[in-house]
Order: C-alpha cells, then structure tokens, then sequence
C-alpha cells in the first residue's frame, strides 16, 4: 500500500511541474494559451519517449527507481528557481535561449516521469505478484496515479502558487519527490547496492531542494529588483496577479504581472481622457459603473463630477481594493477615492456580475488590462459588450480603453468592429500618455455623442478646445477592417499578441 501511495506522490510531482513550467511560460512569454498548450503536449510527448525507454531498464529496478526520483526531484525541483534566474540574466528581447532552456527542461522531466510509472508496476509485480493478479496492480497504479492529478490540479492554483509562489511550491514537491527516493531506499535496503552512495545523493538533493525553499523569498527579490530597476516599495502575490509598486525620482508605477499599469507622472492624462469625454457628454450622469480599475483612478475622475449619486466600482481582485484604500502612498494618488461615500466596491468577475445585474447605470467605464491571454480577451468580445450594453440606461454612454492605435493598430479597430457588432455606435479618439505612447480609447452608446460643452474644473490635461484633436486619427491609424472578437474565436487575443510582441522586437 506504500508503494501504492508513492505513485499518487509521483503522478502529483509530475503534474505540479507541468503546470509550474505553463503558468512560468505564459507570465515570462505572454499567450497562456499557446505556452500551455506547447508545454503540454511537449511534457506528454517526452513521458511517451520515456516509457518506451523503460523497456530497456532490466536490472536494478528498485535503485533505478531511486534514481529518477531523485533526478526528477532536483530538475523539476529547481526548474522554477532556475527559469526565473536565467530570465533575468537574458537581455529581454533574447528570448530565444529562455524557450530553448525551458523545453528542455520540460522534455527532460517528461522523459523521467515517463519512467516512472512503467517501473512501478514492474516493482510491484516482482515483490507482490504472488498477492496481487497483474490486472488488479495495473488498475490500482493507475487509479493512484489518475487521482494525484486530480488532487494537485485543483490545489495548484488555489492552494500552492497563492500562498507558495512558483518557486517555493516546485521546491516542495521536488522534496517530495526525494521523500518518495527516501522511502524506497529504507523499504529496500536490503537489496541495494551502494545503499551509503544512494543515501549520500538523496542527502545532496534534499539539502539543494531546502535551501531552495529557504532562499526563495531573497531569489524572488532579487529577480524582481533586476526587473523592475528601481525601488519597490510593496510586492504581493494575490489569488489572481502579483503586484509590485516601485517609487523612484519620476514618481510611482504599478505593475501586475509585470506589465505596467500606470506611471504617477503621467496617469492623469490616462485617466482623464478615459472618463471625462464620456461623462461631460452625458451632462447629467447619476449612476456610474466602472469595471475594472481597482487602483481608484478612474473613480477618482468619475468623482469629479458633483451630480453623480453613485458609483459601483467592479473589481476582481480584492487585494487591489484593499491595497489602493489603505496604503497611504497608494491612497494619496487616488484622492482617497475608494473611501467617498459615494463609492460602493464589488470584488467579483466582471463578466459574470453583469449576468446577473439588473441595475442601469447613465455611463460604464470599461478600464481592462489589455487583451494579453483568452481570460481577459473575453472581457474584450460581442458576448461581454452584449452584457454591458443591457447596463447601460437609455441614452447612457460606455467607454472601453482599447490600446495603442499606433503600436497595435489591428487590435484598436477589432474592438471597434466588436462593439458596432453589438449595435453601438462608436467614437474612437486617442491621447498620447508619454508611459504608454500614443493610447485609444473607444465610446460606445445607442445615440450619437457629440463634444461636451464643459468639463470639470481643475482638469490638468483635457480641454474643451483640445478635445476635437483626440479625434483625429493620421494615416498610420486610421481604420483598417478588422473582424470582431467573438468568445468562441478570440482572434484579439492573437493579434494584440503578434502587433505587440512586433514592437518589443
């Protein structure tokens, strides 16, 4: 039965380190569903090739056994240390080397895994074959092996990743891997040979794999300093995104994922331009939504404007609400926005919460990271404007932030075309934000806008006489015909990626 047990440990190793090499993939790569997808298939490939290979292993299974233990604990153990090392230590357009660094790890921990289980069974069958028929070890070996994945599947992202971080959480189940290797060596030790060199390389492994445990908060820390290249005054891992905020000379920056958010210096003319051409041409807003924005900033402009009654604010990650509500440095860039009265604060999935919404609100301010992976590039599709548009009060206005029409110019008029799709007209305009560049912003409503014929006082970018220019787009963005971004084909998600990853090159 203890051996039994060791296969579910195994079969929950092997997974953990699948998946620890898609999410890395996809937060150093970008494109979740690609880097999961080829890491995947990668990782199931390599374990065919390796039990293949198994057939060639005849003697000494049990010290064999031990050894792929071991060598699995220490590859897929360190994998996530040793990606995120390497990362930056590469120049960020090198990514090449990091691809090349990565598949092989992963095809080599396939390949290990793959003989894993053929072993096992072969183990088993020698020792317990006079108490066991070969059809009841294969389907209990299975069974063990089927339900460990079960197990770390579901723990993986709402258990270990949240509370571990990626590099503690492959150190731990390298461990395990290695108390699997501990095991066999006393459960056999009777018939290993060299059992003191086999005690000795389990001791180095488990040594390497603690200390990696121990020193992950300082690797963690020094990957991101190198990152982020100035001070950072908070870093936090939240059940949905790492947040890291730096403050230097120039001013304070957001990041999520380590893609920046906002730049204090230049924020306001992000900001205004997203809420102000909207709510000015509504003239009379009462009731606002703003989904996304969980920093304050957007309800802090919306605020701004003294007839709006009430705010809800729709923000998924509570940890953003909290953070941008008590930390005084935090709370000063927002105008402690998120504690006016006025405000009420809803941390739920946007996209769901409108499902089940029956409240109407005069304007719906749309402020979404970009389209970076398909779970954001739904918030971005005809379903999800469809949803929003039934919020949307009778002569009501909606504006969506919608990239670079410059550096993404495809992506810009794909939603476009997206929300026409759904029965709005709309009015594209940009604003230049000299952290992001030349940025879009879409309006969207079921009556014509026209320009404001005032606008809040106070303002430190947008002006009545400069707003007719935001609407000028030159050559290099006008419109090209781009089809809508559907939730069953998320063809944004792919642009944005190629147009984007184009620039970065």
């Amino acid at each position: 039965m203890a051996l039994l047990a060791s296969v579910f440990v195994v079969a929950a190793c092997g997974l953990v380190y699948e998946l620890a090499a898609g999410a890395l993939a996809s937060y150093l790569l970008g494109d979740s569903v690609l880097q999961f997808s080829t890491v995947i298939g990668s990782y199931l490939f390599a374990m065919g090739i390796g039990s293949w290979l198994s057939r060639f292993i005849e003697r000494q299974l049990v010290a064999q056994f031990l050894r792929i233990e071991l060598l699995v604990g220490l590859i897929g153990g360190l994998m996530p240390a040793g990606l995120f090392v390497v990362h930056n230590l590469l120049p960020a357009e090198a990514t090449a080397p990091f691809r090349v660094l990565l598949y092989t790890l992963v095809g080599l921990i396939g390949v290990l895994a793959g003989l894993e289980i053929p072993l096992v069974m072969r183990i088993l069958k020698r020792h317990f074959s006079e108490r066991y028929a070969l059809k009841d070890l294969v389907s209990q070996v299975l069974t063990f092996d089927y339900l460990g994945a079960l197990v770390v599947a579901l723990a993986f992202p709402l258990l270990f990743v949240p509370h571990l971080g990626l590099v503690r959480t492959g150190a731990f189940f390298g461990l395990l891997n290695a108390g699997v290797a501990v095991w066999a060596l006393w459960l056999f030790r009777g018939e290993l040979r060299n059992f003191w060199a086999h005690a000795a390389a389990c001791a180095a492994v488990l040594a390497a794999l603690l200390a990696t445990m121990a020193g992950a908060g300082r690797l963690t820390t020094w990957a991101e300093d190198a990152f982020y290249g100035s001070d950072i005054i908070l870093r936090q891992s939240s059940d949905y995104q790492r947040v890291v905020v730096t403050a230097g000379p120039a001013g304070v920056r957001l990041f999520l994922n380590g893609n920046l958010q906002f730049h204090s210096r230049d924020e306001y003319r992000y900001h205004e331009a997203l809420v102000h051409p909207a709510m000015a041409a509504h003239a009379a807003p009462r009731r606002v939504l703003v989904l996304g924005g969980g920093d304050g900033m957007a309800v802090r402009e919306v605020l701004k404007h003294p007839g709006v009654e009430q705010v809800t604010l729709v923000e998924l990650d509570p940890q953003m609400t909290r953070l941008f509500s008590q930390h005084p440095r935090l709370v000063a860039l927002n105008g402690n926005a998120l504690a006016s009265p006025r405000l009420r604060v809803v941390n739920a999935d946007a996209y769901a919460w409108l499902e089940g919404n029956r409240e109407f609100f005069d304007v719906i301010v749309v402020d979404f990271p970009d389209p970076t992976n398909y779970s954001i590039g739904k918030l971005y599709s005809t379903s999800f404007y469809q949803r929003a548009d039934q919020a949307l009060a009778a002569g009501g206005f909606m504006v969506v932030q919608t990239t670079s029409p410059l550096f993404a110019r495809k992506s810009f008029w794909t939603v476009a075309a997206t929300l026409e799709a759904v029965g709005l007209q709309t009015k594209p305009y940009h604003a230049h934000v000299p952290s992001f560049g030349e940025w879009g912003f879409i309006i969207a409503s079921r009556r014509p806008w026209t320009l404001p014929q005032a606008l809040p006082p106070g303002l430190r970018f947008l002006t009545l006489e400069g707003l007719p220019a935001l609407l000028h787009f030159p050559p290099d963005m006008a419109r090209v015909p781009m089809p809508p971004n559907r939730l069953s084909q998320q063809g944004l998600v792919a642009t944005f990626e190629e147009e984007w990853g184009r620039v970065e090159r």
